[in-house]
């Protein structure tokens, strides 16, 4: 068994650009890096190092639009055994099952918040959740009134959605539809072709509609290459952790940079939903954690144009 089950990324996947630079290199049997994988692997269900023979992980930094990504990627076959296999579905949905208010809450917010921003009858929109896990965004938005569908990778997570009535639909399907709304949360940092991707959703967004991108903010990243601490918390901003290169997971580690330049790129432009809405819209107020990130959030994407969570439509709808 050797390298056969990885692909090789010979541009950056966001901007088609060929000139870039090697920031990290390291062989996946490495002691350290598999001795991470294996425990990072082995709480979520196992890991067949087997399969990672003779491939290395390599960063490359693109010269043109910033974007770090991956340049040895998992196939399909190790990508499906990764997915299905080696993350246990029956243990992601335990987890998932086990979520806390919080999480449920900025759900809520979300689609309280777009609903407003269209301002019009729920019924009258039409969202796609891309990545869309076990269905707990389309629910909510369903529950708001929104007609909801998701696209998904996994079976198991298919079959799930599925059994709570919500409308799974595939990538062969998408062009025969059209949405308001397109959502991809954490969804551009696992995939081979981010810049195919975002296209394709592009041509199923009505005019006037939003895509959003959300990822994790990979501004930090060569920094916390420099400690490689895999386990450090991957939420904590500015922390020094290489949560955002995840090896094989995390394909493309991006900042806000390099989105807005794949955005133009694919033909789309940069959309800030208004501080008052998100202000009117913020749920769970308790002091003094979820009423500080209510209050800081706005003003963090919006005002100081920070962090990796964004929202675009087509270029031909800007402004007169």
């Amino acid at each position: 068994m050797s390298g056969n089950y990885f692909v090789t990324r010979e541009s950056c996947p966001a901007c088609a650009s060929t000139e870039h630079a090697t920031i990290y290199s390291r062989d996946f049997q490495d002691p350290h890096l598999r001795e991470y994988l294996e425990s990072f692997y082995s709480s979520q269900g196992s890991i067949e190092t087997k399969y990672l023979r003779g491939a290395t992980f390599v960063l490359e930094e693109c010269k043109r639009c910033g974007l770090i990504y991956q340049r040895e990627v998992p196939n399909d076959f190790l990508a499906k055994k990764l997915y299905d296999e080696w993350i246990n579905p029956k243990l992601a949905l335990e987890r998932h099952l086990n979520s806390d208010l919080e999480y449920h809450a900025a759900h809520a917010r979300e689609v309280m918040t777009l609903i407003a921003f269209f301002n019009v009858g729920p019924s009258k929109l039409e969202f796609l959740d891309v990545g869309m896990g076990w269905g707990e965004w389309c629910l909510m938005a369903r529950a708001f009134g929104c007609n909801t569908c998701g696209i998904e990778l996994s079976q198991s997570r298919i079959e799930y959605a599925k059994s709570l009535g919500l409308n799974v639909i595939s990538w062969d399907q998408l062009p025969d539809h059209h949405f308001d709304f397109i959502n991809t949360e954490q969804v551009f940092e696992h995939i081979n072709s981010p810049l195919e991707t975002l296209r394709s959703l592009k041509k199923s967004l009505k005019s006037q509609g939003l895509i959003k991108i959300s990822v994790p903010d990979g501004n930090d990243a060569k920094r916390g290459l420099e400690v490689s601490d895999w386990t450090a918390p991957k939420w904590e901003t500015g922390t020094r952790n290489s949560n955002p290169v995840h090896p094989l997971e995390h394909m493309n580690c991006f900042n806000r940079r390099c989105i807005i330049k794949m955005a133009q790129i694919a033909g789309l432009q940069e959309v800030r939903i208004p501080v008052l809405l998100q202000y009117m819209y913020s749920t769970n107020w308790k002091p003094v954690v979820p009423m500080l990130k209510n209050m800081l959030r706005p003003l963090y994407f919006n005002v100081l144009r920070r962090g990796t969570y964004l929202f675009f439509r087509h270029e031909k709808d800007r402004p007169s």
